[in-house]
């Protein structure tokens, strides 16, 4: 049974090879001095009647197709001047492979397409670079053709016609490229030099071709969109070099295309020293630091307070507090979704200027104490309202009594600030240490009739009620 399904197979095959064995034979000839010249040209007129080739329609019609197969059969290549038969037929034979199910059938189909691709360009090779084209989009996006193969069909054409070949192939071949490369099947110099001639081929095209250069950019562009994917890998700073330096000598002031050209070429390791480089990077720099400003100067506007920090540091300090106000204006305007933090930080930095910069003691104090007030258990502010204490206890006052008792106002914040906040236990603890020996005696007390708990007001801008404590 087997072997009879065996030479059954066979006897199919012979039966299909000796069905077109005479026009495999004479595929080039033509109806001129053919003795079956009028069956010939009666079949063509019937069938050509039947369909329209600008549409692509009536290639479904099996009486079309009957009389097709016998133009074809007396006469391959028609007249010689006009290659219907070839074209049509592959659109016969189209119908019939999208439609068919067996994959028997399907591949027969496709022989027979690919084979009157390569009848077709040999009978009329003045149409050769365009119909390779279209027998490779066919292998590619409907026959899905292995890589393999489907290259040294590739190669093939661009070997055969050069500068003509048509630009259907580059999307293919770009995939193929890609593909081949990024599965390790392809090198990275074979990836390149496939590349560069067919970027080469539509470069001569895109200035040559009058009637097809746009064609042929529009496929450039598809396919360096497809390369983009490995350029990294397969080039070096040399190609991106030549890519790019024209783009950008179009658009010099063109603040996304300098970062983008010149972050590449560093990515791609060109030298620092490459005068084009070079170039790009003052461009660059100073590019850099404009848009850094713009941003900022944006970020300032919504959040003044950073702005009145950057202010500090660079010692403008009337601007400074101009901004933290401007924050603190912001803040409050929330209302009851203001952030007590923020307005703590900003009354707490204002106290600094105020103290430290302006000797502004009376403001000063004020706004650490409303620091305070938005951070209750935060010992900064009072830690700094005794350091405005000591620092002006020698200038408090007539005599060195009163001074002490300035001391001793200090020394009450510190160990008030101590209390409420263990972070600054230490620097509390330091300072009033230190402080301790500037308090008075209790002879100094005796000589005044003042006893050690005693209240006393502290003179001066500090204004503040003691309990005197001595030595």
């Amino acid at each position: 049974m087997e072997k009879a399904k065996q030479l059954a197979l066979v006897a199919l095959t012979m039966m299909v090879v000796m069905a077109w064995a005479t026009p495999m034979s004479a595929q080039c000839e033509t109806w001129n001095g053919s003795p079956r010249m009028d069956e010939a040209t009666d079949a063509h007129t019937i069938y050509r009647g039947m369909v329209n080739a600008e549409k692509d329609t009536g290639y479904d019609s099996e009486e079309a197709f009957q009389n097709w197969k016998i133009a074809y059969e007396i006469a391959p290549a028609a007249d010689g001047k006009r290659s219907f038969h070839y074209s049509d037929g592959r659109k016969f034979y189209m119908h019939k492979y999208k439609n068919e199910t067996d994959e028997a059938k399907k591949k027969e189909y496709m022989n027979m397409i690919l084979r009157l691709y390569d009848e077709h360009i040999q009978c009329y090779p003045k149409e050769g670079a365009l119909v390779s084209g279209l027998k490779i989009y066919d292998m590619f996006y409907v026959f899905r053709t292995p890589y393999a193969e489907l290259k040294k069909e590739l190669d093939k054409t661009i070997e055969a016609y050069g500068n003509e070949t048509s630009y259907v192939v580059f999307q293919p071949y770009a995939t193929l490229i890609v593909y081949e490369f990024t599965h390790d099947r392809m090198d990275k110099e074979t990836a390149r030099n496939a590349y560069l001639k067919l970027s080469e081929i539509a470069d001569y095209n895109i200035a040559n071709n009058k009637t097809f250069g746009a064609y042929y950019e529009q496929a450039k562009a598809a396919m360096d969109g497809t390369i983009a994917q490995i350029e990294n890998n397969i080039f070096d700073c040399d190609y991106f070099k030549n890519k790019l330096e024209p783009e950008y000598r179009a658009n010099p002031d063109d603040w996304e295309l300098i970062k983008q050209i010149y972050n590449r070429l560093t990515a791609q390791g060109c030298d620092p020293e490459d005068p084009f480089v070079q170039e790009l990077k003052v461009k660059y720099d100073v590019l850099v630091a404009e848009e850094n400003e713009r941003r900022l100067q944006e970020l300032y506007k919504t959040d003044p307070g950073l702005h009145a920090n950057a202010l500090y540091k660079e010692g403008k300090y009337d601007e400074a507090v101009q901004k933290y106000n401007e924050a603190i204006e912001m803040e409050m305007a929330k209302g009851k979704e203001a952030d007590k933090e923020k307005l703590g930080d900003y009354y707490f930095a204002l106290a600094v200027i105020k103290f430290r910069k302006q000797k502004s003691y009376a403001q000063a104090r004020e706004y650490a104490r409303k620091a305070a007030k938005y951070k209750p258990n935060w010992g900064q502010p009072y830690m700094l309202i005794g350091d405005m204490y000591a620092s002006t206890s020698n200038s408090c006052g007539n005599d060195i009594w009163e001074k002490q008792m300035a001391v001793l106002a200090a020394i009450d914040k510190y160990s008030y600030a101590r209390s409420i906040d263990p972070e600054v236990k230490d620097e509390a603890n330091e300072k009033i240490g230190r402080y301790l020996e500037h308090i008075p005696a209790k002879e100094d007390g005796f000589m005044r009739k003042i006893k050690e708990g005693q209240k006393v007001k502290v003179n001066c801008w500090i204004g503040e009620t003691v309990k005197v404590r001595f030595k």
